[in-house]
């Protein structure tokens, strides 16, 4: 699989990264439902065998099982065969599971040490603010990543969900490598100046959700949704999966569905091949949750939706907008 640079680092990065918001499991604010470890491994494996080459996790991911699941799948591999690893910091919990905002220097520090020992790593390759929560403290957080770049805990610094504006703030106190921002056909806002922004600056841009919480695939009913288990955030704060948008996005999975038809290709494969010809973005997070799930989207690192396809679905959503 070709390679993309990471904006201004050394990391050359596979279109496609393996997201693990999911493996996490369920029983924390944004779970997604009971998930066996053993599932996931595999489909970490699974994707190492189709040459993907980094793993995005985070700290609060499970309150800290996804990080801890990640570091069982690569025990006691070879170095060639070794991801990269990302994760996150600036989301803290409680005895009591409850999760709060955090960017204190002394925080981001502990959290570091935290996510090294889960990982079961020396250096984190890319380690990223998670939200730029709270406002006030975006500057002193960012400072403190720069430090553990300097110390050798964490090779390259990014950050995740900021505005424009917020990362021109904190380029003054250090190098930013990468912003991971949502984005899908569905959620589109970064385009007006984020994209712009991060192209001109060469910053690499990780999106995730290119397939809005997996409702792209192609896998989705009406039945299935009901039977969303009540510790999936799905269910009631992603509005994307409440009516009347869930109907609306249900249709537009078949129009994907038809398009995909043509080149032997998925709905979800159709999804990320449309992240990917965004020029400002150098790859996409991809979730999965069981062996198998990959093998049906991995064809997205190659293949490009044509300029008559891509006028297809913005038709589709200029008729049907949400």
């Amino acid at each position: 699989m070709q390679t993309r640079n990471l904006g201004n680092s050394d990391l050359a990065i596979t279109p496609i990264g393996f997201g693990a918001w999911a493996i996490g499991g369920g029983g924390w604010s944004f779970g997604w439902g009971p998930q066996d470890d053993a599932d996931s491994i595999a489909s970490i494996h699974e994707a190492l065998d189709c040459g993907i080459n980094w793993i995005d996790t985070a700290a609060v991911y499970g309150l800290g099982h996804s990080e801890e699941v990640v570091a069982k799948a690569l025990a006691g591999m070879s170095a060639d065969r070794r991801p990269y690893v990302f994760t996150k910091c600036a989301r803290v919990w409680d005895a009591n599971r409850q999760i709060g905002k955090c960017l204190k220097a002394d925080s981001v520090r502990k959290e570091c040490e935290a996510s090294l020992r889960r990982l079961k790593v020396e250096v984190i390759d890319l380690y990223q603010v998670h939200w730029p929560e709270p406002p006030e403290d975006i500057e002193e957080g960012w400072q403190a990543v720069q430090s553990l770049k300097e110390q050798g805990k964490v090779r390259w610094c990014g950050v995740s969900n900021f505005s424009a504006a917020q990362m021109e703030q904190v380029t003054r106190f250090g190098s930013l490598t990468s912003l991971q921002p949502p984005y899908s056909m569905l959620r589109r806002d970064i385009e007006a100046e984020t994209l712009p922004y991060c192209h001109k600056n060469n910053i690499g841009v990780l999106v995730y959700s290119p397939m809005q919480s997996g409702l792209l695939t192609g896998a989705w009913t009406k039945e299935r949704h009901a039977a969303l288990p009540d510790d999936d955030w799905r269910r009631e704060k992603n509005k994307q999966f409440q009516e009347p948008l869930f109907s609306r996005n249900l249709r537009l999975v078949e129009v994907l569905r038809g398009i995909g038809a043509k080149h032997g290709k998925s709905p979800g494969e159709v999804a990320i091949s449309w992240v990917l010809s965004q020029p400002a973005v150098t790859a996409a997070i991809v979730g999965a949750r069981k062996p198998g799930q990959l093998s049906q989207l991995i064809g997205a690192a190659k293949w490009r939706l044509t300029v008559a396809e891509l006028s297809e679905i913005q038709s589709f959503l200029a008729e049907n907008p949400g």
